[in-house]
């Protein structure tokens, strides 16, 4: 199986799409997601693996709005527990250093660590596990790279500081995207919808749910970009199709809505990972 994600080798991204698929898979790197979806798209993948949420950071709406632009659905998500390391070429001190790179969300993650060294520079990159690989095959004896374990594993980085994210509770969402749905079943249903813009029309259609006791794990809403002031709303429901009152609040509401999409019915795999493992 080709599976597709944002980044390189030795990152978060891939780290997630062994724990999904397993080890056998051959994993493709592209720097945007936006390529990734294509590429999907084109069929020269079977699917990819992307981040939807952070427990930190929030949700990654580039990712939702792909999503529906290339009408992908879920399979399967898996929670990754995040622990970010400064990684350097191996002998580099810490007074060595001038300049920091990472993804910006990492870069993010670490705001507490870095406000405590105000004098080096702070570099946006494409990808943690990648800024890694810029260290170290650039031989850059004054930078340091922040990424995962893995990274630094697969490049030969130094890990200088462990755990220098603010947060040990840092978890990010993946999901495994295909054109098609696998036929899976599962325990987890995401669908968006649009409504009126009428007064009520939200409460009436959050109350298919309520009424039947099916419970909502998340909810939130997306601007549409060729209707100001008019939104998307994306909703995870707890429990999968199969089940009666799943199903037939899904039907009640596409009796309320101007437009409605099941983005998945998936295995919704909690927050396992409770330590840095190995692949």
């Amino acid at each position: 199986m080709r599976v597709g994600i944002q980044g390189d080798v030795g990152s978060f991204s891939e780290e997630a799409a062994r724990r999904l698929l397993g080890n056998e898979i051959s994993v493709v790197g592209f720097r945007r997601f936006e390529d990734v979806f294509a590429a999907v798209a084109r069929r020269e993948l079977d699917g990819c693996v992307v981040p939807l949420e952070n427990s930190i950071a929030g949700s990654v709406h580039t990712n939702y709005d792909l999503m529906l632009k290339y009408h992908f659905r879920i399979c399967r998500e898996y929670y990754l527990r995040v622990c970010h390391h400064l990684i350097v070429f191996p002998g580099v001190d810490l007074k060595d250093i001038r300049t920091v790179i990472s993804h910006p969300v990492a870069l993010a993650q670490c705001e507490r660590f870095l406000g405590m060294h105000p004098e080096w520079e702070v570099v946006a990159t494409y990808d943690t596990s990648g800024s890694v690989r810029e260290v170290m095959e650039k031989n850059l004896r004054d930078c340091a790279a922040i990424a995962g374990r893995r990274a630094a594993e697969c490049f030969g980085g130094e890990i200088l500081v462990s755990n220098i994210q603010d947060s040990v509770e840092n978890y990010t969402r993946f999901v495994f995207l295909r054109l098609e749905p696998t036929g899976e079943t599962g325990d987890k249903v995401s669908l968006v919808f649009r409504l009126a813009n009428v007064p009520g029309t939200l409460f009436r259609a959050l109350g298919v749910f309520a009424q039947r006791g099916v419970n909502l794990l998340k909810i939130e809403s997306r601007p549409l970009k060729d209707r100001p002031w008019e939104y998307l709303f994306y909703v995870d429901l707890a429990g999968g199709l199969g089940e009666d009152k799943v199903a037939e609040a899904v039907e009640e509401l596409q009796g309320v809505c101007e437009y409605i999409e099941v983005l998945g019915c998936y295995s919704g795999i909690g927050m396992m990972d409770t330590g840095e493992g190995r692949l």
